[in-house]
């Protein structure tokens, strides 16, 4: 027959590890220093954000350039090219 399941045991050991995940270390962590701001880590997020909405706006271009060469091509009614 078999056993009973037992879900204390497991139940424990997975928020252990979790609880041991989600500690913050003092010998990692540090206390924000706001006398000197990362500007290397700001001006990488703002740069990464700048390309992304040039990227954005490129594919947007090709996207209506598209589209209108689509219709164009729909509503064309020239016998001799069929």
């Amino acid at each position: 027959m078999a056993a009973p399941l037992r879900r204390g045991k497991g139940l424990r050991l997975a928020v252990g590890a979790l609880g041991f995940v989600l500690t913050r270390s003092a010998f990692v962590a540090r206390k924000p220093n706001y006398d000197r701001p990362n500007w290397f880590g700001v001006g990488l997020a703002f740069s990464t954000t700048a390309a992304l909405w040039v990227l954005l706006f490129k594919q947007h271009n090709e996207d209506v350039t598209e589209y209108e060469r689509r219709q164009k091509e729909r509503h064309h009614k020239c016998t001799g090219c069929s």
